[in-house]
């Protein structure tokens, strides 16, 4: 199975596996599965990297730690082209609980436009499933 993971699970894999629940250990440890994230998940790393943020502990340059993502942890980076932002543009908004990341909103439209389930510990995003989110929800 296909999987696209959320910022938050990317670097708790990374780094803690202990925030993950048992059951999303499970799915990735599972050799039979496969994981992608989104270029923007790419930039929110690089962006974090450049500020000093816990990745910049492992790798010299932000390049380094985005060959790593491909070449060493073997996760696809799916690009945001058209489709996507079409989905973005229809996503209606968490307005009761002051949703407004623009970065989770193009990830939570990756996950619906390309069908992949998104594994994140995000509450918030359990709103969007009735709008196609296919979201597998890491309790803490």
């Amino acid at each position: 199975m296909r999987y696209l993971l959320d910022t938050n699970i990317y670097i708790y894999f990374f780094l803690d596996r202990e925030q993950l629940s048992r059951d999303v250990r499970a799915i990735l440890e599972d050799y039979d599965n496969t994981f992608c994230v989104s270029s923007e998940t790419v930039r929110e790393l690089i962006v974090g990297f450049n500020n000093g943020g816990i990745m910049s502990r492992f790798w010299k340059t932000a390049k380094e730690m985005v060959d790593a993502i491909r070449e060493v942890f073997f996760i696809e980076i799916l690009p945001v082209g058209a489709e996507q932002m079409e989905t973005y543009s229809k996503l209606e908004l968490n307005h009761q609980e002051k949703h407004y990341d623009p970065s989770d909103h193009v990830i939570i439209s990756h996950s619906i436009t390309n069908g992949i389930p998104l594994i994140s510990s995000d509450r918030k995003f359990q709103f969007y499933r009735k709008q196609g989110l296919d979201l597998i929800y890491n309790v803490k």
